[in-house]
């Protein structure tokens, strides 16, 4: 029986065919007829392919280790309130701000933070708001208001909220290795020339 090799160009005859191709009982061996007509699977596919593959104008380009271009940027934390400061943060350590964001590469900057200690809290969020964590012994849990935490060190309000909005795994780890916090206005990076971000413009 001779076989008519048919490409198929519209679509509704295209989606009549590849309705009919995905019954179980049919694979790309079989030869079906349909109204009088013998179709081969195989030219139909090839029909298929041509049809979509040149329709695509752009390519998606992921980033690594060798393509990425990291950035140092400054950011200045003095009166501006913990969470909004700490989005930003990480947002430039995550990457999100640039095109070529890819999910699973540190494709971020180096983000150096100053007048950490200046941070606010809205409302009596010094007082209320808490840090818990637990020694990993019987009855080991122990919490610090936002007060005592800042007691201790002024850059670990910053450090904690921007640590809560990384990945928790191997990445996020890496991802906070690039994050300097600094209590004061002055900073040891002044070889990398950094960029200063402004946060009103942003905020």
């Amino acid at each position: 029986m001779l076989a008519v090799f048919i490409n198929v160009c519209s679509k509704s005859l295209l989606k009549q065919f590849r309705i009919k191709s995905l019954k179980p009982k049919i694979n790309a061996k079989n030869i079906f007829s349909e109204k009088g007509i013998i179709v081969s699977l195989q030219p139909r596919k090839r029909a298929f392919k041509s049809f979509f593959v040149n329709t695509l104008s752009y390519k998606t380009i992921s980033a690594n280790a060798t393509t990425v271009d990291k950035q140092w940027v400054v950011i200045d934390a003095a009166n501006v309130p913990l969470g909004r400061v700490a989005s930003v943060i990480a947002v430039h350590l995550r990457g999100k701000h640039k095109t070529n964001f890819t999910p699973h590469v540190d494709c971020g900057d180096n983000v150096i933070v100053i007048n950490a200690g200046k941070v606010t809290l809205s409302g009596n969020k010094w007082k209320q708001k808490q840090y818990v964590r637990h020694t990993g012994y019987p009855g080991g849990q122990r919490s610090l208001n936002a007060e005592q935490l800042n007691a201790k060190g002024a850059d670990r309000l910053v450090e904690n909220a921007v640590k809560g909005m990384l990945p928790k795994n191997k990445l996020g780890a890496a991802l906070y290795r690039n994050l300097k916090v600094y209590v004061g206005g002055e900073h040891t990076h002044e070889a990398q020339k950094p960029k200063t971000i402004n946060l009103n413009e942003r905020l």
